[in-house]
């Protein structure tokens, strides 16, 4: 019998029903785990970490629902690492009528796996059948899945952003300038449950901060600027990196990007694999040929061979300046070749002063971090973030949380969108889905806020998300647990983490939760008396 996870979104059609329908098969045979398995008062976080790390198989369902559940995002990170460091759980990802290119992250973690897909009930049974085969002698345990044959480990694009970036060419106000000063009329609520990643560059929904100007300016000059994007998780930093690479585009720049969240483990492993890969996604996205075998043929280390790549091939064969958008850079910060990298980066941004290589003025680089560069960096002259212009997002103020309420409708009045800024700070994520919750309907007002501290409730699965990841990390969980307790985070490396992960705020001498949610919900999980 071998040990079975089922990952999926909880309380969505069909993702539940095809859950319990695939466990009540397999059980018969496996020993299979699903969450609502679960007795009444176990310490949910302890037995899911468990199970994964014991599963021989995880299946994990892949639909609109759950590609953007972070909770399900969370489960298959862990299953991912895991396979990596020892090959096992195996992955069995299943698409549930779902045909969209996965987002990242999952596609960093599953793009080259082989799936299978699920439409409708009547496949329910050749379903089955191919995960017999998987489970019995398809695939081995402690073997690595097929790859898909359209697999890869690197995105030349999100899905939506040349689409995005082509209708912010195509008219109306540039990205940024429409103003809280001049409202927009409520808009027609945009068909996104799920609210994540990066809005979309014309969304009547986005607000519009001080750093959108910032952002606008520096990518517009005519010479090429460093640019880094700072803030803590779900804070808009990918909308405003979109939104400023489409108004690069709009002052007739080239444009580029790359998140480090879709580099697979392979990538990873080998630096340079890395550099080249770096080199050809470049290549590949600005429609240059690639050159990298012959200019890796030279006698050089592999971060300058692709500085030479920049400067001598891509830079020198595009008829415009160059935008290089680099989106979740932390994501290197602990890898060995890291400092490499960022060392690169900032040879790149001082090369701009050198009369003998004009070339580099024309690459503006914009990066993208929710963690602290100098815990990792610790050389300032090997840093890129140190040099340019620095933007930090913040939280919404009451004012634009008025407004953004005004642009779903007004479903909250007065009263009640003070108790949302009350609950919920101005947490950008976290008001944007309440007022989707409820102008769309699918959440009662009332309900919203009685609701709120709950696994089960509206903010559930983002609360969930967040004590998983705690579980994992003890010092972070000590480290609430002060925040909570007594205002105070005597350690700053584990205070730093903490507002990265977007936890915790300061305010003068004091550390606070994030937002009363946050307080309400740890307090109760973290056991603060």
């Amino acid at each position: 019998m071998a040990r079975v996870f089922i990952s999926y979104k909880r309380d969505v059609t069909p993702d539940q029903d095809l859950a319990q329908a695939l466990y009540k098969a397999l059980k018969a045979t496996h020993e299979v785990f699903i969450d609502t398995s679960m007795l009444v008062g176990e310490k949910w976080v302890e037995r899911i970490d468990a199970e994964i790390r014991q599963a021989d198989f995880f299946i994990a369902l892949l639909s609109p629902f759950s590609v953007n559940s972070e909770m399900a995002q969370t489960e298959i990170e862990l299953a991912y690492r895991l396979h990596t460091q020892k090959s096992q759980p195996v992955l069995l990802p299943i698409r549930v009528a779902y045909h969209e290119r996965l987002p990242p992250p999952l596609s960093g973690y599953l793009s080259a796996i082989n799936w299978a897909l699920w439409e409708g009930p009547e496949d329910t049974p050749r379903l089955l059948e191919q995960l017999g085969k998987a489970m019995s002698g398809g695939l081995q345990r402690g073997t690595a899945p097929a790859a898909s044959p359209t697999g890869t480990a690197f995105q030349e694009h999100p899905p939506e952003l040349l689409e995005q970036l082509a209708r912010a060419m195509s008219g109306g106000s540039p990205p940024g300038s429409a103003a809280l000063s001049q409202p927009l009329p409520s808009a027609p609520l945009e068909l996104d449950a799920t609210l994540e990643g990066a809005m979309d560059t014309q969304s009547a929904f986005y607000v519009v901060r001080d750093a959108d100007g910032t952002v606008t300016r520096a990518v517009s000059q005519k010479q090429g600027t460093t640019v880094t994007i700072k803030g803590a998780r779900q804070m808009g930093k990918s909308s405003l990196l979109m939104r400023g690479m489409a108004s690069a585009l709009e002052a007739g720049k080239r444009v580029a990007y790359l998140s480090f969240q879709e580099f697979d483990t392979q990538t990873f492993s080998d630096p340079d694999l890395f550099f080249q890969r770096f080199c050809i996604t470049l290549s590949e996205q600005l429609e240059l040929e690639n050159q990298v075998e012959t200019y890796w043929k030279k006698p050089m280390g592999s971060s300058q061979r692709c500085g030479l790549y920049m400067s001598g091939h891509i830079l020198k064969n595009l008829d415009a300046p160059l935008v290089l958008g680099l989106d979740e850079v932390e994501t290197l910060f602990e890898l060995p070749f890291g400092t490499d990298f960022f060392g690169m980066l900032r040879s790149w941004h001082n090369n701009r002063a050198l009369p003998t290589t004009p070339v580099w003025k024309k690459l503006g680089i914009v990066l993208v971090t929710s963690t602290e560069p100098f815990l990792f960096i610790k050389n300032l002259t090997q840093s890129p973030f140190n040099v340019g212009q620095t933007v930090e997002l913040g939280d919404f103020a009451p004012e634009q949380v008025a407004e953004l309420n005004r642009r779903h409708g007004s479903p909250l009045g007065p009263k009640q969108e003070q108790e949302l800024f009350t609950l919920l700070g101005g947490h950008p994520y976290l008001i944007r889905k309440a007022l989707y919750l409820v102008a769309s309907s699918s959440l009662r007002v009332e309900d919203l806020f009685t609701q709120a501290a709950e696994d089960r409730g509206p903010f559930g699965d983002h609360l969930r998300h967040l004590l998983f990841r705690l579980g994992s990390q003890p010092q972070l969980k000590s480290g609430l647990r002060e925040v909570l307790h007594r205002n105070v985070c005597p350690d700053e490396s584990v205070f730093i983490r903490l507002r990265g992960a977007g936890l915790v705020r300061q305010e003068g001498a004091a550390v606070l939760p994030r937002c009363e949610l946050y307080r309400r919900y740890f307090r109760e999980r973290l056991h603060v008396g």
